[in-house]
């Protein structure tokens, strides 16, 4: 730089470290690239909040454990990825300020021995950063650590998102499926498939932005007032992590968007158990009958387990309902079954739910 500029060439570098400049553009950069990822976040929230709404009335099983629990519906799903996405960019704006938007300019071991703390606080005005308090020549490393843990927190709630349309789209289940282009090829041995490639993607991607923050709390213990342990990985792990998680989040908003959803499936698969689903209101009418709990756990689980074994072995045989029905154990009656086994009775007090998730703003 100092060849080209002639006269004022004197002034490059002048009273600096090679820190001060590299540490303080790097924090710049941060900032910036920051602004990128929460814009990223923000276009997503708006599609689950917006889907929320279309699939507030869709039925579908949840699942715990992988195994059918009970009913609720495909928009509660995109609620919690609403809600989950309002707290990164909550993260991710409070560390664009506690943790990208330093400076420093205060020379070797951070005395300001042969510069003026007045340069430090004029650059740092001019670039939106704030003067480090206390640097030892280098910005401390635990802030580029919370930044890097941030964004593994971000991706680890797109790896989330994307696992479950992975799990949703398997052949056994078929809820929904990732846009499937025309022309696309799914396995080049097997045409007839219709692979989940990008969710994938999104998985493998998170891996890597996770394992970089290791890096980054590595970082932060240095020699006395520093070395230069930090450069070489952090060279790598900023910009792999800032990139990949723009890319990652870019391909999951593509993802989200055009998601292809299939709601009679789901219904479908709510059904598949026979009404094993219903078991917690059988035991909580039961029990409001008078009988013991523990009797009418009994004969829960009794009927609840010869239904298990002919789904299990795919027999045809009688449906929950129909197996309590003629138990001479449970009084319930007509009525009462129909009240019981109506998936909607499940959700009286869902509404909340899509009532919080209407009220976020992105």
């Amino acid at each position: 730089m100092a060849e080209h500029i002639g006269e004022p060439s004197k002034y490059v570098h002048y009273g600096m470290t090679s820190s001060d400049l590299g540490d303080t553009a790097l924090c710049y950069q941060m900032t910036q690239a920051q602004d990128i990822i929460i814009e990223d976040v923000r276009r997503l929230g708006r599609i689950c909040v917006r889907r929320a709404a279309e699939f507030k009335d869709t039925l579908c099983v949840g699942r715990t454990h992988g195994i059918h629990a009970e009913p609720m519906t495909f928009g509660m799903k995109w609620a919690a990825w609403a809600q989950a996405l309002k707290r990164a960019e909550g993260r991710l704006i409070a560390t664009r300020t506690f943790s990208c938007a330093w400076g420093a300019i205060s020379g070797a071991v951070g005395s300001y021995s042969n510069i003026d703390p007045f340069v430090e606080s004029y650059v740092c005005e001019k670039l939106g950063l704030t003067p480090d308090p206390a640097s030892t020549q280098v910005i401390a490393r635990d802030r580029h650590a919370h930044v890097l843990a941030v964004l593994a927190t971000v991706a680890a709630t797109a790896e989330w998102i994307a696992t479950e349309i992975r799990a949703l789209q398997k052949s056994d289940t078929l809820e929904v499926e990732e846009p499937f282009m025309k022309g696309q090829k799914g396995s080049s041995a097997m045409p007839h498939k219709r692979n989940p490639i990008t969710a994938e993607r999104v998985c493998g991607l998170a891996r890597v932005v996770k394992a970089n923050a290791q890096v980054g709390f590595d970082n932060v213990a240095l020699w006395h007032e520093r070395d230069i342990s930090h450069s070489s990985a952090e060279r790598v792990v900023m910009a792999d992590s800032f990139i990949g998680t723009d890319y990652l989040l870019g391909k999951l908003e593509w993802i989200l968007d055009g998601l292809v959803v299939y709601p009679e499936r789901m219904k479908a698969n709510l059904e598949i158990s026979r009404g094993l689903i219903y078991s917690s209101r059988v035991l909580l009418a039961l029990v409001d009958t008078g009988m013991q709990r523990e009797d009418a756990y009994a004969v829960v689980q009794r009927n609840a387990m010869k239904v298990w074994d002919d789904v299990q072995q795919a027999r045809a045989g009688k449906t929950y309902r129909e197996l309590l029905a003629e138990d001479p154990e449970c009084p319930l009656t007509a009525e009462q079954f129909d009240a019981i086994f109506d998936p909607w009775a499940f959700l009286e007090r869902a509404g909340v739910v899509f009532e919080r998730a209407a009220a976020l703003e992105f």
